[in-house]
């Protein structure tokens, strides 16, 4: 595992200087450090607190929880309008992340005692969801198909609505229904892989596609 998380860090071809530093002040703010979805995973009390990510056109540092962080020097950044746990530090300097060397410290300790705490997210907006017509007509046609939805985890039902919702037209909300009636029989999520090939498991990578 260790050479792994190694080679991720002096492989990375983008912004490998920014993440070690990033990864010296995790490790100094006392979390284990683990592999976990072909990534650098960051644990406290046998939870997941943080991870570290290159992209584009930064690397973060991702709280699971970031919700939950107090967040007094106003730098956490949702990765998406429809994330409601997740909340990133954004990077794309060594002296960036030196600059905010205090901070990034107060908020890994603030995520720590969370994780402590076994404080959870209120996830009540993703199980109060409302199901589009044309997801519901199907569910009567469906054998299964209902109970396998409300099998899913609450992030992958949000994943399908905000999806079929989405669609301005019903003739093209049921046409995304129908899609994905087999990736809900079998219990996937809306962006999960289901041919085994991606890098990135449970996440679809579009591997199987090149």
């Amino acid at each position: 595992m260790t050479s792994q998380i190694d080679e991720f860090f002096a492989s990375a071809d983008t912004w490998p200087d920014e993440m070690n530093a990033l990864r010296k002040l995790v490790l100094s703010a006392g979390l284990t450090e683990d592999w976990k979805w072909r990534q650098p995973c960051y644990t406290h009390n046998n939870k997941n607190v943080v991870m570290i990510a290159p992209f584009a056109k930064y690397c973060a540092l991702a709280f699971f929880q970031g919700v939950l962080l107090a967040d007094g020097d106003q730098l956490l950044v949702s990765p998406g309008e429809d994330s409601q746990s997740v909340r990133q530090l954004r990077f794309t300097s060594v002296a960036e992340v030196d600059e905010h060397k205090a901070s990034i410290a107060q908020y890994l300790t603030e995520a720590m005692g969370h994780a402590e705490a076994g404080t959870k997210v209120d996830f009540a907006a993703k199980e109060n969801l409302e199901l589009p017509d044309e997801l519901v007509d199907r569910f009567d046609d469906v054998d299964g198909l209902e109970e396998a939805f409300a099998a899913l985890t609450p992030g992958r039902q949000r994943g399908f609505v905000l999806h079929i919702s989405g669609a301005k037209q019903s003739k093209t909300r049921a046409a995304r229904v129908d899609k994905h009636v087999d990736r809900i029989l079998a219990g996937k999520g809306i962006h999960d892989c289901i041919c085994g090939e991606s890098g990135r498991m449970p996440r679809c990578d579009g591997t199987h596609a090149r």
